[in-house]
């Protein structure tokens, strides 16, 4: 079986090279453009490392590129983390069709920052769904799926690097081995399930310290470490990355209640965030090596950030 493999970053780069090491027949990538200056991605220099033809295209949509995918006349298209529209058309080139990687349980949190949303939305669960494409965002019908929990102290990073990449790449050479076997199912997704949010910007995660505590804990961790959740101190934009519940305090919202070697206590509705590590333009910093640097004390007021 012929494969095209479509995709991106780490993640795209760690689906190639687990297909080639799989047995599969890997003939051609098609990956990013190359920034101007910048480093190759991941991908584009996993394809150059097994000398696999590479195909780099600003857009899906020309026919010249379809006429190019034709050519080489794949049985399966695996797309391993893609942000670029890719329309039906191409999608339908391959033989078999397409199948693609997307780290929520659809049809919940379709849209492109679905990892960050069930954190900062207080949710104990989640997953990845592989699935076949279509024109719609995320619609297709459904291979499989995995689940993992969502701890309560989970971030964006350790669901990402520590559950749903790894389990990804096994998922997707799962779903690679159905489609061989012939026996790859296509499960409708349930419209009346359906949810779907845009991207996880920095204008999303603006700390307000009157929610209460367990909301901007979720905020936070829901954005570690991208965007990273900010708030303000003397006209400064801090974001905080990691970070604890604290213990309940008298100390009114967004004002410091203690510092110490663990961290910054910040006062919210019905308890306080211990804040361990932030960041004021320049590197991160622990939260005792931040507050000596910005004069950070007890009574020391964080502002609620605008949204």
């Amino acid at each position: 079986m012929k494969i095209i493999v479509n995709g991106q970053q780490a993640f795209g780069k760690a689906v190639l090279e687990a297909l080639i090491d799989h047995g599969d027949d890997v003939i051609a990538v098609f990956g990013p453009e190359d920034r101007p200056g910048g480093r190759p991605d991941p991908i584009n220099e996993a394809a150059a490392a097994r000398g696999l033809p590479l195909y780099q295209p600003a857009s899906f949509r020309k026919h010249e590129v379809a006429e190019t995918c034709r050519a080489l006349a794949p049985d399966l298209g695996v797309m391993a983390f893609v942000t670029k529209i890719v329309p039906a058309a191409f999608l339908d080139i391959p033989k078999l069709g397409t199948i693609q990687y997307h780290p929520s349980l659809l049809p919940k949190h379709r849209g492109p920052s679905s990892i960050n949303w069930p954190i900062i939305q207080g949710e104990t669960r989640t997953g990845l769904s592989i699935f076949w494409p279509d024109d719609g965002l995320d619609t297709g019908p459904v291979l499989l799926q995995k689940e993992v929990e969502i701890g309560p102290d989970d971030t964006l990073g350790s669901i990402y690097f520590g559950k749903l990449f790894p389990l990804g790449v096994q998922a997707m050479l799962e779903a690679v081995d159905l489609v061989k076997a012939g026996t790859a199912p296509r499960i409708a997704q349930d419209e009346s399930q359906a949810t779907y949010e845009s991207w996880c910007t920095r204008d999303e995660v603006g700390i307000d310290w009157s929610r209460p505590v367990r909301e901007v804990y979720n905020l936070i961790r829901g954005a570690n470490p991208q965007p990273g959740a900010w708030t303000r101190l003397s006209g400064k934009t801090v974001q905080i990355f990691d970070s604890a519940p604290g213990p309940a305090t008298t100390a009114p919202p967004g004002t410091v209640a203690t510092v110490d070697g663990s961290g910054i206590c910040i006062a919210a509705t019905g308890g306080s965030i211990i804040a361990r590590r932030l960041r004021a333009g320049g590197d991160k910093m622990t939260g005792d090596d931040f507050a000596h640097a910005h004069g950070v004390e007890p009574g020391t007021q964080f502002t609620v950030a605008p949204r």
